[in-house]
């Protein structure tokens, strides 16, 4: 079955032709499409700097264009999160691919606000569309090993999220230091479609039937199983308030960081914005089995936020990386935990449209509160809002801790 047969819905036909990939190579395809589409989502973080003169562009101006991401990444899987389901997890990884490439290419180009947005915002859609797809397929393909098919997830998404930032601070240093970045990486997703267009898909998990398959694409009313309730509603704020302390370190924390190191080196800046992901991502590596998981990786993530205030009064920059390490590996060890549980729970016809719309709450993390962070920083000045930001995110993660500690102590 073709891809084009695929988004048209039609049945699905014997065939030989295609690539009848074995499961690793499928899995290591779910992984490496979401992680790539994240690097690009990220590539700009080392970059707002350049593009805030070059743009004449203010600190606002980046958390816009940085919120315009989220917002059309969070409506896009509340529309279409549970597309995968119905025209197959192939199909929809090939549309995410061409929509982060119309939007790389839309934001390398830009030469106004306007024009970022609009190439930040593809990038959303076109993470959107691989969220639900590629964390159902990786279930999918591992149904004897649910935890380990949560783990890959969020190691891929967290990696992606974390080298972006690092490797945009790399390529930047060639000629054309703002677009060359996003051609490398539009070459890179180009490459992808290749495998992807002969992969020899498997059928849709709820194919559409009657004669009016697309009305399975209209956008659906969220809803969830009572005995997954709870364990969304968790999910979901552990999510929030970690997507929060990731749109910091993604939007304004450059500054920030290269204020405390006193450097304007985008590697180096890049490498910082992404250590507190790449702790996360990896993270994912280390089991820890405790029923105590939760509060205890929200009060290391609480403690840790906290310090990142610290670091910047003292302008020592040992704590800072120390603070950002610290901060991904508890928030790690927490959303796994709770993410596993809700995915676990989950009946697997509904997966991708329940998964998305975790992400939904999860995602509204990185925009709502950082566009706060923009605008306090306007009014107060950098080093005052970002007092403000961690604190109330370390006050916030001391309450969950709490939460969640009762809830233990009652299992």
């Amino acid at each position: 079955m073709t891809v084009f047969s695929e988004l048209r819905m039609r049945p699905v036909t014997a065939t030989r032709w295609g690539w009848n990939a074995s499961t690793t190579a499928r899995l290591a395809m779910a992984g490496v499409v979401i992680f790539t589409l994240l690097v690009g989502a990220n590539l700009a973080t080392p970059l707002y700097p350049l593009l805030q003169v070059r743009l004449g562009i203010g600190s606002l101006g980046i958390t816009v264009a940085f919120a315009a991401y989220v917002l059309a990444l969070v409506a896009t899987l509340m529309l279409a999160g549970h597309w995968s389901d119905h025209i197959g997890r192939r199909a929809a990884l090939v549309l995410a691919v061409l929509t982060g490439l119309a939007g790389g290419l839309v934001f390398a180009a830009a030469d106004t606000l306007a024009g970022l947005c609009g190439g930040r915002a593809l990038q959303g859609v076109a993470v959107a569309l691989a969220t639900g797809a590629s964390s159902a397929a990786l279930r999918e393909l591992l149904p004897e090993r649910p935890e380990w098919a949560s783990r890959f997830t969020l190691l891929a998404s967290a990696g992606g999220v974390a080298a972006g930032p690092a490797i945009g601070g790399i390529l930047s240093l060639l000629p054309g230091s703002t677009t060359t970045p996003y051609l490398i990486h539009s070459l890179v997703l180009a490459a992808l479609l290749v495998p992807l267009y002969l992969l020899r898909a498997r059928p849709a998990i709820k194919p559409a039937a009657g004669p009016r398959p697309l009305k399975a694409l209209a956008p659906r009313r969220p809803t969830v199983s009572r005995e997954a309730r709870g364990a969304f509603w968790l999910a979901a704020a552990v999510g929030f308030l970690s997507f929060a302390v990731f749109g910091f370190c993604l939007s304004l924390a450059p500054g920030y960081f290269a204020k405390i190191l006193g450097t304007d080196s985008r590697p180096l800046i890049g490498l910082l914005a992404g250590l507190t992901l790449g702790s996360s991502a990896l993270s994912q590596l280390v089991a820890v089995r405790s029923r105590f998981a939760v509060p205890a990786g929200l009060a290391v993530l609480g403690g840790a936020v906290a310090l990142l205030a610290a670091a910047g009064a003292a302008g020592n920059p040992w704590l800072l990386v120390a603070a950002s390490v610290t901060a991904g590996a508890g928030q790690g060890v927490a959303f796994r935990t709770v993410f596993n549980d809700v995915a676990g729970k989950v009946e697997a016809s509904r997966h991708a449209q329940i998964i998305s719309t975790v992400y939904v709450i999860t995602y509204l993390g990185s925009a709502v509160p950082v566009m706060g962070l923009g605008m306090a920083t306007a009014a107060f000045g950098l080093d005052a809002a970002v007092a403000g930001f961690v604190t109330a995110c370390a006050c916030a993660a001391g309450l969950l801790a709490a939460i969640t500690w009762r809830r233990s102590l009652r299992q």
